[in-house]
C-alpha cells in the first residue's frame, strides 16, 4: 500500500467499545489511540490515513464509533461520513468528526451528512471520550467550544415571552449551561453538583421535553428561553 492508502487493524477484546481512527497524520492517530486505549471499556480496532481506506475498513469491520478528520487525502472526512452515515445509508455507522477547523459550514455539513459529533482536536481527552460515548448510544455531541456560536448562527426562532415547560429550576440551569457550550464536567463545577447529578438532570430534561440529545437541548433553550445567558 502507498502512504495515502494504508490501514492497520487490531483484534478487539470482548465487551469493549470498538473505535476506528481515520486521520492522515500518524502522530494524531497515535495520540488518539493512546487516549482511547487507556480507558476501560474502549479499544481502537483499526486505523486509516485517508478517507477511501477508512470507508472500506469501516464497512468491513463495522466498529461501534468512527473518528474522522475532515481534511484527508483521496476522500475527505465529510464525504466519507456521508457514505457511512448519510440519510440514504441503510445501516449507518456512528461517526465523530475531529478537526482543527471549527468553521460553521463544516459543522453544518458534518451534521447533515450524518455525523454524531464534531470535536476540535485541541479540546482535550474528555470531550473526545464524551463524544465517543455519546455516539455509541445514539446521542450527538458538538464540541462545547463551538456549540453556542453554531446555535446563534443556525437557530433563528426566538420566543419573545417565557414558555411553559415541565423543567425544574435546577434542570433549567443545566439546560442553559448546555446552551452556553459547557461540557458535563464544567456544568458540574459551575453548579456545585456531581457528574452523576448532571447526567441525571440531562436524562430527565430529554425525557420531559422529548429531546434526543444535548444538541437538541441547546436548540430548545435558544428557541424558547428568553432568559438564557449570553456568552
Amino acid at each position: 500500500m502507498t502512504s495515502t492508502d494504508s490501514e492497520t487493524v487490531s483484534q478487539p477484546l470482548p465487551h469493549r467499545l470498538r473505535v476506528l481512527l481515520a486521520d492522515d497524520q500518524a502522530m494524531v492517530r497515535a495520540g488518539f489511540r493512546m487516549i482511547i486505549d487507556s480507558q476501560p471499556g474502549f479499544i481502537v480496532v483499526g486505523e486509516a490515513d485517508n478517507g477511501r481506506t477508512a470507508v472500506e475498513l469501516d464497512r468491513r469491520i463495522r466498529p461501534d464509533v468512527c473518528i474522522f478528520d475532515i481534511r484527508m487525502p483521496v476522500l475527505d472526512g465529510l464525504a466519507a461520513t456521508r457514505l457511512l452515515a448519510g440519510p440514504d445509508v441503510e445501516r449507518p455507522l456512528k461517526v465523530v468528526i475531529t478537526t482543527t477547523f471549527d468553521t460553521d459550514e463544516y459543522v453544518e455539513l458534518a451534521l447533515r451528512n450524518g455525523a454524531a459529533g464534531f470535536i476540535l482536536k485541541d479540546s482535550g481527552p474528555h470531550p473526545l471520550l464524551e463524544a465517543i460515548r455519546a455516539a455509541a448510544v445514539g446521542d450527538a455531541l458538538i464540541s462545547p467550544a463551538i456549540t453556542a456560536r453554531y446555535l446563534d448562527r443556525f437557530v433563528t426562532r426566538r420566543s419573545p415571552t417565557p414558555v411553559a415547560h415541565p423543567l425544574t429550576e435546577r434542570e433549567l440551569d443545566v439546560a442553559r449551561a448546555v446552551a452556553t457550550g459547557l461540557g458535563n464536567r464544567e456544568i458540574a463545577a459551575a453548579l456545585f453538583v456531581s457528574m452523576s447529578t448532571v447526567k441525571t438532570h440531562l436524562t430527565s430534561i430529554q425525557c420531559k421535553l422529548h429531546l434526543r440529545n444535548r444538541v437538541e437541548i441547546a436548540i430548545w433553550v435558544h428557541e424558547n428561553d428568553p432568559d438564557r445567558p449570553r456568552r
